[in-house]
C-alpha cells in the first residue's frame, strides 16, 4: 500500500490533491490511499460532504512499523493438537517455534523445538489427556470402539500375569494400557472397563473382545507397530497445551516502531518473537534478522517538498513521487524518483493535467475535489500565483460539473473562513508552515477570513501567543497572515528579531494589525519579500 499525502495543517488543496492523485494511481492499477497530516479544516469538510465523500484517515508519521516488515508468517496450530504434530510441523517447515492459537486466531502460547526436547527429559511419562484421534493419528493405529472423544488418565505397559494385575488391583477406570496380543490380559483390562486399550503388533482381534470392549465403555485402538515403540510415542500424543509457554510471552503489537523494539529485540534471549494486532490475533514471527534490511512504507508527497512540513519519520520511510507547485526544498531520496513541480497556483491543478495525460476520465467527483483545490489555493482565481493552466483547469472541470461557479467559491470561503469557536491555538496553527530563508527560521501562518474583527479583537492574546512559539521555536521572524478574501489583503501580527525587515519588506512603518493591500500568498509574496529584506540588512 502506498500513501499519499500533503503537508502538516493541510489546506484544501493538500488534502484534494491527495485524493484525486490517489483516484488517478488506482486507475492505473496501483495500490494507494489518501491521508491528512492533520484535523481537515472547515472549508475541507464542507467541500467533502457537498460531494458526499469519506474524509480521509489522518496520520501523525510514517515511521517504520512491525506490520511493515517482511515478518515471518508461520501458521499458528490449536492447543489441541498434540505434541508429536507440532513437532512434525516443524520438522517439516525447518523451524524451531511454533504459535498455538485458539478458534479466533488469538494467540495462546509459544511452543520450540527445546520444550519438546525438555519434555521428553523431565515430564510426566506416566500421564496423558489428549484426544482419542490425537492418539490414533500420531500411533498410527485404528480406532475399534470409540467411547470418549478425549482421554485422560495414567499408562500403563503391561508386563506382569493377569493373576498379579488382579492381586494389587493396580488398573482402575482411569488406566491407559498399552499390550500385545495377550488375550488374558486384554479381557481383564476390559473388565477393569480401563479408559483406552491400546493393542500392539497388528494381529487380527478376536470379535468377542471388540463387542465386550463396546459394552463396557472401552475405547480401543489397534496399530501395527509394536510394544516398545508405542511407549516411547504415547506421552507426544499429549496436547500441545501441556508443554507451550503462555505467560510472559515476549510478543509484539504490529503497531508498535522498530525504534522502539530494536533494543529489546537484540538483547533480549529468545530466537524468535510473536506478533500479534490489539485484539490478540496472531499475525506471524519477528527476529532480529528482520531488522537488516526492514522494509519502509511507501510514499507520494504532495503539496510540500520540505522534512519540516511533512510526515515525522518521513526518513524512514520510501518515498516514490513528489508533485508540488512551491519552491524546492530539502527533501532528498536514495534513488532516482518522479518530481514534477510545476509553477501554477495549485497542486490540482497539476494533478488535473495528469489526469489528461493519462486519458484517465474525470467523474464529477474527482472534478468536484480538483476544481475545489484549485479554487481555495487561487483565491477564486486572484491569487497572484494564478497562471492561466489554473484558469482552464477550472473551465475545463466546471464543464463536467456545471456549477454556478462564483456561489460555490463564496460558499467554501464562508464555510472555511468562520473562526466560530475555535482557539488562539487553533486558528494560528490551523495552516501553519515553517521556513528556512537565508540560514534563519521563519514561522508563518496564515487564516482566511471574512471575520477580520474577530481575530483583530483578540490581537493582544494573538501576540501573547506569537511571542512563546517564536521563542520556543527559536525563529527569526514568527508571522500570523490574516488574508481578507474579499479586500484582496491582509493583516499581519508579528515578532521579528529585526523589525526594520519587516518595514523594509513591505515598505512601510510597521505595526501591529497593519493591512497590507494585494498581498495574499505566502510563498509568492510574503517568502520572497521577507529574504529580500533579509538581504538587504546584511
Amino acid at each position: 500500500m502506498v500513501y499519499i499525502f500533503g503537508h502538516k495543517n493541510p489546506d484544501t488543496d493538500s488534502i484534494m490533491s491527495a485524493i484525486a492523485l490517489s483516484g488517478l494511481k488506482n486507475e492505473l492499477g496501483n495500490k494507494t490511499v489518501p491521508r491528512a497530516l492533520g484535523n481537515i479544516n472547515k472549508e475541507t469538510r464542507y467541500i467533502l460532504d457537498y460531494l458526499k465523500m469519506d474524509y480521509p484517515d489522518v496520520i501523525d508519521n510514517v515511521k517504520t512499523q512491525i506490520k511493515d516488515l517482511d515478518y515471518d508468517d508461520i501458521r499458528g496450530i490449536s492447543p489441541y493438537h498434540s505434541i508429536l504434530n507440532a513437532y512434525k510441523l516443524m520438522e517439516k517447515n525447518k523451524i524451531r517455534t511454533l504459535p498455538i492459537v485458539d478458534e479466533q486466531n488469538k494467540l495462546q502460547g509459544v511452543v520450540t523445538m527445546k520444550d519438546i526436547a525438555m519434555g521428553l527429559i523431565k515430564g510426566d511419562f506416566y500421564y496423558l489427556k489428549t484426544s482419542l484421534r490425537n492418539i490414533a493419528e500420531d500411533i498410527e493405529g485404528e480406532i475399534l470402539v470409540e467411547n470418549d472423544s478425549e482421554i485422560e488418565g495414567r499408562i500403563y505397559i503391561i508386563s506382569y500375569y493377569r493373576g498379579t494385575l488382579a492381586q494389587n488391583e493396580i488398573l482402575t477406570k482411569d488406566s491407559i494400557v498399552i499390550v500385545g496380543d495377550r488375550y488374558d490380559i486384554i479381557d481383564y483390562a476390559i473388565e477393569c472397563e480401563v479408559k483406552l486399550l491400546i493393542i500392539t503388533g497388528g494381529e487380527k482381534l478376536p470379535e468377542k473382545y471388540i463387542k465386550k470392549s463396546k459394552d463396557n465403555k472401552v475405547n480401543l485402538i489397534m496399530v501395527g507397530t509394536d510394544t516398545y515403540t508405542i511407549s516411547k510415542l504415547i506421552n507426544q500424543c499429549n496436547y500441545v497445551s501441556s508443554i507451550m509457554m503462555s505467560k510472559d510471552i515476549v510478543k509484539f503489537n504490529e503497531k508498535e516502531y522498530l525504534e522502539d523494539v530494536k533494543e529489546e529485540l537484540i538483547n533480549n534471549k529468545h530466537s524468535y518473537y510473536p506478533i500479534v494486532t490489539d485484539d490478540n490475533k496472531y499475525l506471524g514471527f519477528i527476529s532480529r534478522r528482520h531488522l537488516l534490511r526492514p522494509k519502509r512504507k511507501k510514499v507520494i508527497l504532495v503539496d510540500h517538498n520540505e522534512y519540516s512540513q511533512s510526515a515525522e519519520g518521513l526518513n524512514e520511510a520510501e518515498i516514490l513521487e513528489i508533485i508540488d507547485h512551491h519552491k524546492i526544498g530539502d527533501i532528498s531520496t536514495l534513488s532516482p524518483i518522479s518530481f514534477r513541480n510545476t509553477p501554477v497556483g495549485s497542486t490540482c491543478t497539476i494533478v488535473f493535467q495528469m489526469y489528461r495525460e493519462y486519458n484517465i476520465k474525470i467523474n464529477r467527483k474527482i472534478a468536484g475535489v480538483l476544481i475545489s483545490g484549485i479554487i481555495s489555493d487561487t483565491l477564486f482565481l486572484k491569487s497572484p500565483t494564478t497562471t492561466e493552466v489554473d484558469r482552464l483547469a477550472v473551465n475545463e472541470l466546471n464543464a463536467i460539473l456545471n456549477l454556478d461557479i462564483e456561489s460555490f467559491a463564496m460558499e467554501m470561503f464562508k464555510a472555511g473562513t468562520s473562526l466560530e469557536g475555535q482557539s488562539i491555538d487553533e486558528i494560528f496553527n490551523k495552516d501553519f508552515k515553517e521556513f528556512n530563508a537565508e540560514g534563519n527560521k521563519i514561522g508563518i501562518g496564515q487564516v482566511f477570513t471574512l471575520d477580520i474583527e474577530d481575530v483583530l479583537n483578540r490581537k493582544d492574546e494573538f501576540l501573547e501567543f506569537i511571542n512563546t512559539i517564536h521563542e520556543n521555536k527559536d525563529y527569526f521572524i514568527t508571522f500570523l497572515l490574516i488574508t481578507d478574501i474579499l479586500k484582496n489583503g491582509s493583516y499581519i501580527l508579528f515578532r521579528s528579531n529585526n523589525n526594520s525587515i519587516i518595514s523594509s519588506a513591505f515598505g512601510m512603518n510597521a505595526y501591529q494589525g497593519m493591512f497590507i493591500r494585494d498581498i495574499v500568498s505566502r510563498k509568492k509574496q510574503v517568502i520572497p519579500k521577507l529574504v529580500e529584506s533579509i538581504n538587504m540588512m546584511r
